[in-house]
């Protein structure tokens, strides 16, 4: 799964690993307790930096493929398919509603009977700005101190010091 090789997203083992993933979602979000829900994201997560804000409700499939930086905040209902490394560096806001797609699904159908999947990883730089309504599909990299506009789906990677908005999302502007 993390090499990004084909496999079935059905197999027994990783059903449990989303299981767990899914009782501990399922905890932060019901939890009103500041300090609880840390513990849970800390648990959850493969790694949280410094200053970790995250609203509820939150939604991932596994968690342990999930690295977050220092200062990071996302507001409501940030969905991370996490099959694969998703990096986020330091300093990284995201609006409501910003979902995260490691899963790549095959064009062949008999393929897709078998729920068979391909996951590649998603970076996200430092000092990155994601607006609401955002889509970042999977191998997608974003570079340091970008902008990402409400409503953008990126389907391939964006440089340093840009503004990229659209579907399919890109750069608009460079930032000085």
């Amino acid at each position: 799964m993390l090499v990004g090789l084909e496999f079935c997203c059905m197999d027994k083992e990783l059903l449990q690993d989303r299981e767990q993933a899914r009782r501990l979602v399922d905890q932060f979000n019901q939890c009103q307790n500041k300090e609880t829900k840390e513990e849970i994201i800390h648990s959850l997560f493969k790694k949280v930096g410094k200053s970790c804000t995250i609203e509820a409700p939150l939604h991932c499939d596994y968690g342990y493929n999930v690295v977050i930086g220092d200062h990071f905040y996302a507001n409501y209902n940030l969905c991370i398919l996490d099959g694969n490394q998703v990096t986020i560096g330091d300093y990284v806001m995201m609006g409501p509603n910003v979902s995260l797609f490691t899963p790549n699904h095959p064009l062949d159908k008999e393929k897709r009977k078998k729920q068979i999947e391909v996951d590649l990883p998603i970076k996200i730089g430092n000092d990155v700005w994601i607006g609401g309504n955002v889509v970042i599909l999977a191998g997608v990299t974003i570079g340091n101190n970008v902008i990402i506009g409400a409503g953008s789906v990126v389907t391939k990677d964006i440089p340093d010091n840009v503004v990229a908005v659209g579907n399919p999302c890109r750069i608009i502007k460079k930032i000085d």
